[in-house]
């Protein structure tokens, strides 16, 4: 991959991620890191060396977010070497700055899984899934704001109809017994709003600070014995009697290697493109609210989607604020991500018309056509996954566990997820953005019915 193709990926992730944003009420506010209130509440980061010079490991794995930092964890943990690359700062992208909630299972329903890949293979799924999430709950369970209690609101009745449906159907075949539905009088009460007609209370789920995850991540997996460099795109990889992955300004010579890339994985492996989608997803974050409004919006404390194609998806944070997620862009972000934001927020909390936003930021989802993970092979030594459309917190991290058992032999439950069939976007190199967009319009459309 030529010096132009890592200079687009690294412009097309920092795009509209540093604002100054000005609204109504507030004063305007400085953005001064790309994930926005999380960088904030975080703190600075103890920056990692840049990659210089020629390197030897066992694997090397391309990207920090959170598959790529759980592939060096569990790496490392069973004693490999192994080197992992980052083009800008871990868990600079998606891993740094997504809404932070944990959801069982899968993008599809479990129902859905089973009539299209059979009802053996979406038992394996459902195992997979539900060693994810107890997966995050142990890794942050220290430090990363965790809290559990998902809540998944219906915005018109055949969605909640579904997700009666499909809480039946978890409890009846797979005994999952964390997830009750809520009437419209219920839903009210736990959510501090009228917007829902249902909602699923789903206690197997949660929410956490994603920065501060993948920085627990990062730091488990240099205790162990990986080496993390940052501010070193891979440029290309070479194949050879092993494997050299070229960075700006230094190389990794490796038996095997991990591309965990997610949204940006084709930048390096061209191949890969018509089998993932960019889709800009925009979060903003308030003021610290009242005591009157903690108690009034979300008393329950979980974090919240709702059933809508082009969702809204929110919590509130461990000082009180709440983080709004809604609306997406499928060419060049907005401006001001607030002026976007901020009346989707209204509709579901009116009560927040005074309340000041502080942070606005977005982030790019990679999402496949299937909304399943992609996982996959280049070649016999070099594995790659993306994809995950929304739901990575949990599948990402234990997609990268699966993917550095696979590297050390054991590719059983690496297949499982590999066999789910990937179905490439439409419309070529030229075509196949403008499509993508098209389409997603199209269900934005068919939310409004």
């Amino acid at each position: 991959m030529q010096e132009a193709q890592v200079a687009w990926v690294r412009r097309a992730v920092k795009t509209g991620l540093t604002r100054r944003l000005t609204f109504m009420q507030s004063r305007a506010v400085s953005i001064d890191a790309p994930q926005g209130y999380y960088a904030a509440s975080a703190g600075p980061a103890r920056p990692l060396s840049r990659l210089m010079g020629e390197a030897r490991a066992d694997v090397c794995v391309v990207g920090g977010g959170y598959t790529g930092l759980s592939a060096a964890l569990h790496l490392a943990q069973a004693g490999a070497n192994v080197i992992l690359v980052e083009a800008e700062t871990i868990c600079f992208a998606a891993s740094g700055r997504n809404g932070g909630q944990i959801h069982p299972g899968h993008r599809k329903d479990q129902s859905e899984l089973e009539q299209w890949l059979g009802r053996q293979h979406a038992l394996d799924l459902w195992t997979l899934s539900e060693e994810a999430r107890y997966l995050v709950l142990e890794l942050a369970a220290d430090a990363c704001d965790l809290k559990h209690g998902l809540i998944i609101a219906a915005h018109n009745a055949k969605a909640a109809r579904a997700l009666a449906a499909e809480t039946e159907h978890l409890e009846k075949f797979y005994n999952y017994r964390e997830a009750r539905i809520l009437d419209r009088a219920q839903t009210a009460t736990v959510l501090g709003t009228e917007r829902y007609c249902a909602a699923r209370m789903d206690m197997g789920g949660g929410h956490l600070h994603p920065l501060k995850f993948a920085r627990t991540l990062a730091a488990r997996a240099a205790r162990h014995g990986a080496t993390l460099y940052e501010q070193s795109p891979a440029i290309e990889m070479a194949v050879g009697a092993k494997y050299t992955v070229r960075c700006r300004h230094g190389s990794v010579t490796a038996d095997q290697v991990v591309l965990a890339c997610d949204a940006f994985g084709a930048a390096l492996a061209p191949q890969l493109a018509p089998y993932i989608a960019h889709v800009e997803s925009f979060i903003v974050a308030t003021a610290p609210l009242s005591k009157e409004l903690q108690r009034q919006i979300i008393p329950c404390d979980a974090a919240v989607a709702d059933t809508r194609h082009v969702l809204d998806y929110y919590r509130k944070s461990a000082d009180g604020r709440l983080l709004f997620a809604g609306r997406e862009a499928y060419w060049n972000p907005p401006n001001d991500i607030a002026g976007l934001v901020r009346p989707r927020m209204l509709k579901v909390f009116p009560s927040l018309e005074h309340v000041a936003i502080e942070y606005g930021w977005s982030g790019t989802v990679g999402i496949t056509r299937t909304r399943m993970p992609h996982f996959g092979r280049l070649s016999p030594r070099i594995y790659f996954a993306h994809g995950y459309s929304g739901h990575g917190v949990a599948l990402a991290t234990v997609g990268g566990k699966v993917l550095a058992e696979a590297a050390l032999g054991n590719t059983e439950r690496f297949d499982t997820l590999a066999r789910v069939p990937a179905r490439k976007f439409p419309g070529g190199t030229l075509l196949r953005k403008p499509m993508v967009a098209a389409a997603l319009l199209t269900l934005k459309f068919l939310d409004s019915m």
